[in-house]
Formats: C-alpha cells, structure tokens, sequence
C-alpha cells in the first residue's frame, strides 16, 4: 500500500479556500493526494463536491478520500476515507469494501497501535505542534511522533501546524509523509 501513497497530503476546507480552485492549483504544483473534509455539507452537495473533484483528481492522477463518508467515496470513485476517531474501524470499512485504502486520525501512540490492529492502511498523526484548525488541542510534539514512527509498520502523516519549514524535523523524526490544511492554502 505504501507505495500507492504521495508524501504530500492536502486536507480541504471550504471556510477558508474553495476545494475546486484549491485542489487545481495544488495539482500544478505537484500535489497528489487530497482528502475532502467538509463535515457540516448535507450529502447531496458533500456528494457533488466530491464528483466533481474525483473527475479532477482522476484525471491528474491523483488520490482522492473522502473523510468519514464511506457511502460517497464508494459512490464517486474515490480511492479512500479517511476515519476520523469515534468512527467506524478501519476493518468495517475494510468488510464494507476492501478496495478503499483505508487512513485513521491519531492522536497517541494507543491509537496509531489500536488503527494498525484493526486494518488502517495509513495514520495521520496530530496535532504535532500548535494549530489554527485546532486552537485548544495540546501539540504532541517530535517525540510522540518519533515513537509512534517507530512502533507502527503504517506510513504516518504528520498533521497540525505543520509547515514547510517544519516538514524537515517531521520527516527528520520518521514522518512517512505531510498531511495539512493551511501549509497547502
């Protein structure tokens, strides 16, 4: 599965930049890989969005997942969901359609352990330094992602406040790959 997986991941959020403009100029830059996250659309525009994006994504070559909704990513194509935690597992979604690639939200070292047991094919871990996404989320610094690192065999995303500058001690620290929102507005 690994090497299906881009190194850099682009988490949209439509209150900040529209997810059509966004995910084309970040194609052009050479992003490949993309996560719809928008948790407050109905399904009917949730579902739209995302068509029009895997017509884009596709057609660039690019990964598409679709967080939470695993009825949509299924509807539209998309080669993934993404799962928050308080969701379904990794391995319902697996049983649901074993041909999504299937990421996990974690935030601790138990639950990247807990998301790599039930079936996860790659984690974001978060939040590794302090984040506007987030404001009240405690960062859980280099360390905690050092050792997550090592102690799970899945590639691991390093998300919230992730620069570019900061990209460099994340990958320094065993980061399979960057996951954001704003280093990629």
């Amino acid at each position: 599965m690994r090497e299906k997986l881009h190194r850099l991941y682009a988490i949209s959020d439509r209150k900040r930049r529209n997810p059509v403009e966004s995910f084309r100029e970040l194609l052009e830059r050479g992003v490949r890989m993309f996560q719809l996250r928008e948790k407050d659309m109905s399904a009917r525009e949730l579902y739209e969005l995302a068509k029009t994006l895997r017509d884009i994504t596709k057609e660039r070559g690019a990964l598409l997942f679709i967080n939470s909704r695993v009825d949509i990513a299924i509807s539209v194509g998309a080669d993934g969901v993404h799962l928050p935690r308080d969701e379904l597992s990794p391995k319902v979604v697996k049983s649901i359609s074993s041909s999504l690639i299937v990421g996990y939200s974690a935030h601790s070292l138990e639950e990247a352990l807990w998301a790599e047991k039930e079936g996860a094919d790659y984690i974001t871990l978060s939040p590794i330094f302090k984040t506007r996404s987030h404001p009240d989320a405690k960062p859980i610094g280099l360390e905690t992602l050092k050792e997550v690192c090592e102690r799970v065999c899945l590639p691991v995303y390093a998300l919230g406040g992730v620069s570019f500058e900061r990209a460099k001690q994340c990958y320094k620290n065993g980061a399979f790959g960057i996951a954001g929102i704003d280093m990629f507005l």
